[in-house]
């Protein structure tokens, strides 16, 4: 029988203290994820906060990101509006990444056997080339491969092959290498 009331964090390290904690939600509610906040902004913002960003990333409007200190985007990688990047452990996004809109990246998850319904977080990897199409979700401890797109609205909950689109009804396609 789950006991909700047994539910502690152990094991879990949000990675900084409480006070920069809830600076960085003052920063993502007010600032970060305003229309009206230019992409640089967002970009600076990401940094000071401690995530490793490259160079000519573009972060849209509405973008959340729960621990910036726990992300790290490659080179000419584009996030867009509304995507949730839901980082409870690491996520990784590669060079050349698109992550479109409203896709949602979430580390986290529970251990369903477990009566305290304990923590089960893995990190997210998403490598060079590689496409998260609109509203799709990736889960904890995915790696989608070089090139490979996570088709609109799918779930991907397992690595996926580099060069290789998982579409929502979970079928999986060989796509081509982009020229």
């Amino acid at each position: 029988m789950r006991d909700l009331s047994s539910f502690t964090l152990a094991g879990y390290d949000k990675g900084r203290g409480k006070l920069v904690q809830a600076l960085w939600f003052a920063v993502m509610n007010l600032v970060f994820t305003a229309w009206w906040c230019p992409p640089r902004l967002r970009v600076a913002l990401l940094r000071a906060f401690g995530a490793t960003v490259g160079e000519r990333v573009l972060i849209r409007h509405r973008v959340r990101v729960l621990w910036p200190w726990k992300l790290t985007v490659g080179d000419h990688t584009w996030i867009g509006e509304g995507a949730w990047l839901l980082n409870l452990e690491p996520v990784t996004l590669g060079r050349h990444v698109c992550v479109s809109q409203e896709a949602l990246l979430c580390t986290g998850s529970h251990d369903h056997r477990a009566a305290d319904f304990r923590y089960r977080n893995a990190p997210i990897t998403v490598e060079d080339g590689a496409w998260i199409a609109a509203r799709a979700t990736v889960l904890a401890g995915a790696t989608v491969g070089r090139h490979a797109v996570v088709g609109a609205g799918a779930v991907l909950h397992q690595d996926l092959p580099e060069l290789t689109l998982h579409t929502a009804d979970g079928a999986r396609r060989p796509v081509k290498e982009p020229s």
